[in-house]
């Protein structure tokens, strides 16, 4: 009878318990955007490198 009122319990927990979380998180998500900002630093970097580095080099410049 023991083992009766047990599995009963048992299965009365487990009817009511939330269900388990995925703590993964969303690591394919943040794959691709890590991978798409890289991939869009470089596009901007190799068009506008010249622009880039004047601008870089009047700061500079202007600070000292």
């Amino acid at each position: 009878m023991e083992h009766l009122v047990l599995t009963v319990i048992r299965l009365h927990a487990a009817l009511l318990a939330p269900p388990p979380r995925d703590e993964r998180g969303d690591v394919p998500g943040w794959v691709l955007v890590t991978v798409m900002t890289a991939g869009l630093v470089m596009v901007i970097w190799g068009v506008a490198e010249d622009q880039l580095r004047s601008m870089l080099t009047t700061a500079l410049g202007s600070v000292r």
